[in-house]
């Protein structure tokens, strides 16, 4: 697998939040960037939809029985693919709206942290790791205020 091999699916979103195909093409070369930058050309999927489904998810998989944002699923080393995330369109455009940035920049922002999960990093362990390389990367690739920035209400790095 190489990071061409990297996907972005789109389940069934709400009409007004679905996305033009130039949108589609800014989030799928944005995929393959991390891809080959972020996680050495090991491709992963990323699913995009709703928070019904997300909460399906959440619920499936952690015992949650909440919508969320971003979730992350591993897969074993095989082929060159690293996992999976999915990400909520509706979770995604409340944050984009709040944050005060455009929903594609708010999907790109869960991407880049759904990876770094994929890539073995966890914020509620690591003693601040994850954050900082959120930060470097969100720095590096143009992207608006972190989200682990923004959970720490951390005015300075948004």
């Amino acid at each position: 697998m190489s990071p061409g091999d990297t996907t972005v699916l789109y389940g069934a979103l709400p009409k007004q939040l679905r996305f033009s195909l130039e949108e589609k093409r800014i989030l799928r070369n944005f995929a393959r960037l991390l891809a080959q930058r972020l996680l050495n050309g090991r491709a992963f999927s990323c699913f995009i939809s709703d928070d019904r489904e997300l909460r399906r998810l959440n619920n499936q998989f952690l015992n949650l029985d909440y919508a969320t944002d971003v979730l992350s699923f591993p897969t074993p080393q095989q082929n060159g693919m690293l996992g999976d995330i999915a990400i909520s369109i509706e979770r995604a455009e409340a944050q984009a709206v709040e944050f005060g940035h455009t929903l594609v920049d708010e999907i790109r922002i869960l991407m880049l942290h759904g990876l770094l999960h994929l890539a073995g990093m966890d914020h509620e362990q690591d003693g601040g790791e994850m954050a900082s390389a959120e930060h470097r990367w969100r720095q590096e690739l143009g992207l608006p205020g972190s989200l682990l920035s923004r959970a720490s209400g951390d005015k300075s790095k948004q």
